[in-house]
């Protein structure tokens, strides 16, 4: 499907795409991903209005510099982008990044929400997930090729069993693209900076904006082999939230795709709940 364009308050040209009809999600993609972080997904909704942006600086959106690069900035552009299509609420579907603009929107605009779907994120990041982050934001894959990039996956990508046959070479495809001079990030290198910025900061206590998504319908999706959420992390989000779905995905790690049949049993659980 083809991208679209809206504008964001200060002028910014962003993109996204909008596809099918029934209850709106907004499905918001990782920190270096795009919208087409969902394509796995897609094809199993139905009664789905699936609504997917790239994040200012990702795939086709314009780059605005690093200091832009932000979860509140990311979190009014996805405001924005629901006033521009005259949507009212939407269910969001958070995959890490997304999940913490999620929580953020929680807490300061749940008006515009009408539940939230957490894809292994939570309110506590583990060092050696973000440890791994660090070591590849901003920097292209060695690589001439997709195939070059797919063959190396399956070792880089520990945590991950029984894929299904393609997926690595889909990701490559996805997630970088080819040129004259090898493979490619699709988004901006300044995303560095500001990962960088952000995390040199004081640690900031976010269980306060998880606890802001009370009253609304909660799900949780965790790679049972995730590094960036821990089983105890995850333990204490279902004690403050007993009524939160949840469901760990066996043989994934840092993100499950979500065409998994634990992650597609839960979310047709959470979108029961909206309709």
């Amino acid at each position: 499907m083809e991208a679209r364009f809206y504008r964001a308050a200060d002028g910014a040209r962003l993109a996204y795409r909008d596809e099918g009809d029934g209850l709106p999600v907004l499905a918001l993609s990782g920190l270096t991903r795009t919208g087409r972080d969902f394509d796995y997904l897609a094809p199993h909704l139905t009664g789905i209005r699936l609504i997917r942006p790239d994040y200012r600086g990702r795939g086709e959106s314009d780059w605005t510099g690093a200091a832009s690069y932000s979860v509140a900035q990311e979190g009014a552009d996805a405001l924005a982008l629901l006033d521009h299509l005259g949507v009212a609420k939407a269910a969001i579907l958070g995959t890490s990044r997304g999940g913490l603009i999620g929580m953020y929107l929680a807490a300061v605009a749940k008006d515009r929400m009408t539940g939230l779907c957490l894809n292994d994120v939570g309110p506590v990041l583990e060092k050696a997930g973000l440890d791994k982050i660090f070591d590849y934001i901003g920097r292209n894959p060695v690589g001439k090729s997709p195939e070059d990039i797919a063959a190396k996956m399956p070792k880089v990508m520990a945590g991950f069993a029984n894929v299904a046959p393609g997926r690595w070479l889909s990701e490559a495809r996805l997630h970088y693209h080819q040129t004259p001079g090898g493979m490619k990030i699709t988004y901006d290198p300044a995303l560095r900076e500001a990962f960088i910025e952000a995390m040199s900061g004081p640690v900031i206590d976010a269980w306060p904006i998880f606890d802001a998504t009370r009253d609304l319908p909660l799900a949780l999706l965790r790679g049972a082999n995730s590094d960036l959420l821990s089983r105890e992390t995850a333990a204490e989000m279902r004690r403050r939230r007993p009524d939160m779905i949840f469901a760990e995905i066996p043989d994934r790690a840092h993100i499950p795709f979500l065409d998994e049949p634990e992650s597609l049993a839960a979310l047709r659980e959470w979108f029961a709940l909206m309709r």
